[in-house]
């Protein structure tokens, strides 16, 4: 089973020998703050003069590096904002900080959720903090409801330092060395295409016929589908421990045409 990670490699790997797997985890995501905070410092002048009624954190680490960048002036801010947190984490930092009360979007955290709890709303000045890479579904949605909308972003996705295990795992999914083949972030398709470079046809060849394909929530099975690819494994929850669960105790036998 290869599975593709972002920061828990270890954890992964246990997971998947604890179900009986045989891992091969690589790395495909690094995340690296923007190195200059022009934006961030422009964009906290306009929170810090009340341009916004209500901020959509996506990530717990955004959280932390807002932090670390505009001080604690900008928990101050906050508290009196509303708060839209994707998922559990960010609305958790922010806790820790000492900003409680943040609305967490629904399960399975996508950006309709989102979308969905602040048009049950009437706040229209929004701030989304991006995770990554922009979203223009997220902020169309919101426009389509009449809000103003300013991104932020923060950070951004990159190939890990070392892509050498990134590129092992292009050339065993392309040469069916596989069953099974996990993604849990969008981006992770997209870096295993660009370290696979003259492989890239065989290994969508693969993904789309001859191996199992799990998916972790909409986004990244939007991601597949884009591709051609149709993931057999889809945990009802989107966590990564139901995902290897499901693959290797219900998983279907992956498709391996000579």
């Amino acid at each position: 089973m290869i599975a593709l990670e972002s920061r828990r490699r270890e954890a992964m790997e246990e997971l998947i020998v604890r179900y009986g797997g045989q891992p091969f985890v690589a790395p495909a995501v690094k995340e690296t703050p923007i190195e200059r905070h022009d934006e961030v410092l422009r964009w906290a002048e306009r929170l810090f003069a009340g341009d916004f009624d209500l901020v959509v954190l996506t990530t717990g680490a955004g959280v932390t590096y807002l932090r670390d960048i505009v001080g604690d002036r900008l928990l101050d801010e906050l508290r009196r904002l509303t708060l839209i947190s994707r998922g559990p984490k960010p609305a958790e930092t922010l806790a820790e900080l000492g900003v409680p009360g943040a609305i967490i979007a629904g399960e399975p955290g996508s950006w309709r959720e989102i979308v969905d709890v602040i048009a049950a709303r009437r706040e229209r000045r929004i701030a989304v903090q991006e995770h990554g890479r922009a979203n223009p579904q997220l902020v169309a949605a919101l426009q389509e409801l009449g809000a103003e909308v300013s991104t932020i972003s923060i950070y951004q996705w990159t190939l890990p330092d070392d892509s050498g295990p990134l590129r092992e795992a292009a050339r065993r999914i392309a040469e069916r060395e596989c069953d099974v083949v996990l993604f849990t972030t969008s981006i992770q398709l997209t870096h295993l295409l660009e370290a696979a470079e003259d492989c890239a046809g065989e290994v969508l060849d693969a993904l789309r016929n001859h191996v199992a394909v799990g998916s972790v929530g909409p986004v990244m099975t939007a991601e597949l589908a884009d591709y051609g690819i149709r993931p057999q494994i889809v945990p009802v929850q989107p966590k990564m421990q139901m995902l290897v669960r499901d693959a290797l105790c219900g998983a279907p036998v992956a498709r391996r045409e000579p």
